[in-house]
């Protein structure tokens, strides 16, 4: 298995970002989710070395707020992420690339094409349609979280999102205002999103809503289960090889 490399990009408001990347050949962005980082979805359980295998050369990005990213405190602009993706595909001078996301990376990816920016291929992984449509329901469940952290005890319906915040050394006042900062998905427009587009979710996820709804809402896009729940589903080898195939067509 070989390392990642580390470099750093500086987003539009002077924010250094973490950006680890893997491989050669076409370029793909993979974007991880909420309170996590690169190294826990795609580079700990061997997606990330799946990928680059196949001939990639694989562009993970930590959220600002996570990772090794910095994570100033303060106001954000509520296109923020989307900003920050546009900030790195230019650093890189991408062409000819293809994005994927989970969960929040995945919400993040599907807000920059309908704000303009043309992978060729788009992978939405752990997001259903409820997860965009109920946006401001889960960002006030994790601000909830955050604001509640040292008194949430097991068997509250928060007791997981603060254990793995507490395993990811989160930043929670960053973490808060990048949440309180981000708005909706626009999708009176997703007749934009017209690139060949995989939804792929595990089988026991429901956490964003239904999957199955959300391909019956994209023009271009075809479904993909594979094992696991929200928080398993980035450990299956599973989701390395459906992304693989799907990359490689």
């Amino acid at each position: 298995m070989t390392a990642p490399i580390l470099e750093h990009v500086t987003a539009v408001d002077g924010t250094k970002l973490a950006v680890h990347r893997l491989g050669a050949g076409r370029p793909v962005v993979m974007l991880h989710g909420l309170f996590s980082s690169a190294e826990v979805n795609w580079i700990k359980f061997g997606t990330a070395q799946k990928v680059a295998d196949a001939g990639f050369d694989v562009i993970m990005p930590d959220l600002r707020a996570h990772g090794l990213s910095e994570a100033p405190h303060g106001e954000y602009s509520s296109a923020v992420l989307v900003d920050d993706l546009k900030d790195v595909i230019a650093h890189y001078q991408l062409s000819g690339f293809d994005l994927v996301g989970f969960s929040l990376g995945a919400r993040t990816v599907l807000n920059a094409v309908l704000a303009g920016v043309q992978p060729e291929r788009l992978a939405v992984v752990g997001m259903g349609w409820e997860g965009l449509v109920g946006w401001d329901k889960r960002i006030a469940f994790f601000v909830d979280a955050i604001d509640r952290f040292d008194d949430i005890r097991m068997g509250d319906p928060a007791f997981f999102a603060v254990s793995f915040m507490k395993t990811q050394k989160v930043d929670r006042a960053a973490a808060r205002a990048l949440l309180t900062s981000l708005s909706g998905t626009d999708l009176s427009n997703l007749s934009a999103v017209t690139m060949p587009t995989k939804v792929i979710n595990g089988a026991k996820d429901n956490d964003n809503g239904s999957a199955q709804t959300l391909v019956e809402k994209l023009p271009n896009a075809t479904y993909a289960e594979i094992p696991g729940t929200h928080m398993s589903c980035v450990s299956e080898p599973a989701l390395g090889e459906t992304l693989v195939e799907f990359l490689s067509r």
